[in-house]
């Protein structure tokens, strides 16, 4: 049974007495730094001197410092830049600065986990991972309920977890259902309807767009509620049906993706992607750019003003992260 946190087990007293730094202003970081500010936290956001994102950290009220001059300065560091940069960053603006009894924390373990980054014993390591601490020791473990309350986190949930958990589950869940899973799924589907003839709208509508409607459901209540609330056929047509698109194939090879994780295989092919420059992911991300799925979809929604204006709002601010989260 899992070990379940709210605001009634974290006391902001610890963050407060702490000088926060934020590395990386994005989705995530965004988030964690104007949190904290309105939690009365001291905290501060470490980003390159050419970072386009300093101007708007800075028109939110937020102090603004190099990664360096933050890391010095903090004692606490929360790093929010993407995997694949962290550990350069760390090599050259973060490590010079940890001295004992400071405090690094993550919201994703991938480079804790897998060794890319190997932090001083006499430093704390935590791990916020909002969907948030994987705690080291017990003091740690406070320090870091006490960063979950200040962001917001503990006002849900805050699931006790640790670094391989986090991160094995979390690239687990990305490959083989929320992103690779149900994007090859929705295309096969598309695909499939526009081979045998039908619309190109219509086989968009029933595969892609639609999928919102369905997944709202799951969320609010469980596969319980949304089948409550389908049709009695569409019910029926996920219980004969859907087991046949997931068999014992499907199955086997999401156990082989789970060993790519566990073993290391797929983070060393990440790692290797971009020390060559993404040749691969480039080549992947212009197919699937290019696939008419995508120009179908573009056409449809642009006669839906609501998306559009979703849209337009989205792109004035940084999305925020979810807000349950594991420790």
């Amino acid at each position: 049974m899992a070990t379940i946190y709210t605001d009634k087990d974290a006391t902001l007293d610890l963050v407060r007495g702490r000088k926060v730094a934020v590395v990386g202003y994005g989705s995530q970081g965004h988030a964690h730094a104007l949190n904290l500010k309105d939690s009365g936290v001291d905290v501060r956001v470490g980003l390159p001197e050419e970072s386009k994102s300093r101007q708007k950290a800075q028109a939110a009220g937020l102090s603004v410092l190099t990664v360096a001059e933050a890391a010095r300065e903090a004692d606490l560091i929360m790093v929010l830049a993407p995997d694949e940069k962290q550990r350069r960053i760390y090599e050259e603006d973060i490590a010079p600065h940890l001295t004992a009894g400071k405090a690094l924390f993550f919201a994703h373990g991938f480079n804790i986990h897998y060794g890319q980054i190997k932090p001083p014993p006499e430093v704390d390591v935590v791990l916020i991972a909002p969907k948030a601490p994987g705690h080291m020791v017990r003091q740690a473990k406070a320090l870091g309920l006490s960063y979950a309350r200040g962001i917001g986190a503990t006002r849900a949930a805050v699931l006790e977890t640790t670094f391989r958990e986090e991160t094995e589950t979390d690239l687990f869940g990305e490959q083989t259902v929320l992103c690779g899973g149900i994007s090859s799924l929705v295309v096969a589907g598309y695909e499939t309807l526009v081979e045998a003839g039908y619309q190109p709208e219509s086989a968009y509508f029933e595969c892609l767009h639609e999928l919102k409607l369905i997944v709202d459901m799951m969320y609010e209540g469980g596969l319980g509620w949304m089948r409550y609330s389908i049709s009695d056929t569409a019910e029926y047509g996920d219980y004969s049906r859907g087991p046949r698109i997931v068999n014992e194939g499907v199955r086997a090879e999401m156990k082989k993706i789970l060993r790519e994780i566990q073993t290391g295989q797929f983070a060393r092919e990440w790692i290797l992607e971009n020390q060559a420059g993404r040749p691969s992911f480039d080549k992947l991300r212009a197919e699937a750019k290019a696939h008419p799925i995508e120009e179908v979809g573009r056409r449809i929604r642009e006669l839906m003003s609501w998306l559009r204006d979703a849209k337009k709002d989205s792109s004035e601010a940084p999305r925020k992260p979810r807000p349950a989260a594991q420790a």
